[in-house]
């Protein structure tokens, strides 16, 4: 039998590793094209101060990013180590864009993050802006295969399970490429990538102006911040929404966790605004609802219906038991693959084989199954519904927030009041918010998805690897203090440039005096 502590554990140290990955992501997302911006600014006008504005916020995204490729190595390690079964049985399909990304996307940025660092003075102005392009290109594109491979483990289109090779291999590579499911996430995982970034722009000049300090650089990159945020965030908010109406078709338990939707409704559903949901009695208690909202958000009609929880459990019990009968097919047939028989009654049942592997969290053999065993698996594809309730209504309301925020930003900067005091104490304060909207939607994207490692393919629990509890507990600890010390070194280089400020490179070489040969040589304050 499974020993679930080891699960249980090694999705520990994976949900750690990634939400603490997930850090340094978004701001290197959106800073690198904040970048671009601010160059190419530069570029038009030969402004120097617009020139320093870039290298400034370029050294800030040189240590995220430094930060976000050492996290990011250790994730795609764990595949091997901590999930090895869902390696060998869906590596095929997932292991490909993972391959493409780093050929495509990271060889990109590491080739040309040198030389936007150092070829300022060696490239001309516009061939530099150009490299700065390729990088932000890079970490968006990384980003995009990324979110292919997570968005094929969401909706596992363009793959079937072979019944020579025992594995799930692919079938149709454009299907996996272009899945609506997995760019719906990347346009609005990238875009809550920008919020961040320009919420952390906006809080860091107003922490200047605040202190009455480099104020014609502070407002400048306001400025910027206030306009890039504000399409953005007005971006999070629309591809949300189509993130959303993509859970209708492909992962529907998923809806109906997240809206709390124990029982169908008539159609157009209606939206619970806020509400206590309970797994003990199975209903939520509490709730206030706004008629017709989820209705015509997840189906676009007047008519569409959004199946509530119990009803999708009782769908999750049929179709484990049309998978236990693919999984006794399938026995038959590793015994003779000749069977054509078998063969046949595979073919038939196959769509939910994944559904009867459910079973091999109580049983050893699927077919050896209780009918009280059978209905215990189907409550599994249930998720949490309290988290995922209330994670989503907190990244939703973030993300609210963030449009208020940089619509008055955008306002303030028009009309040239930069200085508003208030704002820049709310602008600083901000500054956590949309990490914190980040990692509840990691959340809910996430543990959403359980009991699924894929959905409806592979259980979460049958990837494991063979390891012990002390091994992964050994593992997690010294994650938990290396991690802690990276983010101690993240923070506090991050504060030592923002404390330097902008100009410390240009106080660092005075200007040399025109009748001193000795001045006129760098020397170093």
């Amino acid at each position: 039998m499974i020993d679930l502590a080891v699960v249980d554990l090694s999705r520990l140290q994976f949900a750690l590793t990634a939400l603490y990955h997930f850090l340094f992501v978004p701001l290197t997302l959106g800073l690198s094209f904040m970048l671009v911006i601010m160059e190419s600014i530069y570029v038009m006008t030969r402004r120097p101060i617009w020139r320093t504005i870039t290298k400034f916020w370029g050294a800030l995204f040189g240590v995220n990013f430094a930060l976000g490729v050492a996290t990011g190595l250790t994730m795609e390690f764990q595949f091997g180590m901590n999930w090895s079964y869902y390696s060998h049985y869906v590596g095929d399909i997932f292991g490909a864009p993972l391959a493409i990304e780093g050929l495509m996307a990271f060889f990109l940025e590491a080739t040309f993050v040198g030389l936007m660092f150092f070829g300022w003075d060696k490239l001309k102005p516009v061939t530099h802006l150009f490299v700065t392009f390729l990088v932000a290109l890079g970490t968006n594109l990384s980003a995009l295969w990324i979110l292919i491979a997570n968005g094929w483990m969401q909706n596992p289109v363009g793959a079937a399970f072979n019944t020579e090779t025992m594995r799930m291999e692919v079938t149709d590579f454009m299907a996996v490429l272009f899945n609506p499911v997995a760019q719906a996430k990347f346009v609005h995982t990238v875009s809550a990538g920008y919020v961040c970034a320009a919420v952390f722009v906006l809080g860091v000049s107003a922490f200047y102006l605040l202190k009455g300090k480099h104020k014609g650089f502070a407002k400048r990159s306001m400025t910027v911040a206030a306009a890039f945020g504000l399409a953005s965030s007005l971006s999070v908010v629309v591809l949300g929404d189509e993130s959303g109406y993509a859970l209708t078709d492909n992962q529907k338990m998923k809806l109906a966790a997240i809206e709390a939707m124990w029982t169908t409704e008539e159609a157009p559903a209606g939206l619970t605004a806020i509400g206590f949901p309970s797994l003990e009695d199975r209903k939520t208690h509490y709730e206030i609802k706004i008629p017709y909202v989820l209705g015509l958000i997840s189906t676009r009609s007047l008519t569409g219906e959004v199946t509530g929880i119990l009803e999708l459990v009782a769908v999750a019990e049929d179709r484990i038991e049309s998978g236990v009968v693919a999984y006794d097919a399938l026995e038959r047939l590793k015994a003779n693959r000749e069977d054509v028989a078998s063969r046949a009654v595979f073919e038939q049942h196959r769509n939910d084989l994944g559904y009867g592997l459910l079973l091999r969290r109580y049983v050893a053999d699927p077919r050896q199954a209780t009918p009280d065993q059978v209905r215990m698996a189907a409550w599994n594809t249930v998720p949490n519904v309290p988290v995922m309730f209330w994670a989503f209504r907190i990244m939703a309301g973030i993300g609210f927030a963030m449009i208020a925020l940089f619509a008055t930003a955008f306002v303030l900067c028009t009309l040239r009041k930069h200085e508003t005091k208030w704002f820049l104490r709310l602008a600083l304060f901000a500054i956590p918010l949309p990490w914190i909207a980040i990692e509840f939607g990691w959340i809910v994207a996430e543990y959403g998805r359980q009991p699924w490692a894929v959905e409806g393919v592979l259980p979460t629990f049958l990837g494991a690897s063979s390891l012990t509890v002390p091994q992964l507990w050994t593992t997690i600890i010294g994650f938990t203090l290396f991690y802690g010390v990276l983010a101690v070194i993240e923070v506090s280089l991050l504060l030592h440039l923002i404390k330097k400020g902008p100009f410390a490179e240009q106080e660092a070489f005075p200007p040399a005096a025109e009748d001193d040969p000795a001045a006129a040589r760098p020397a170093l304050a």
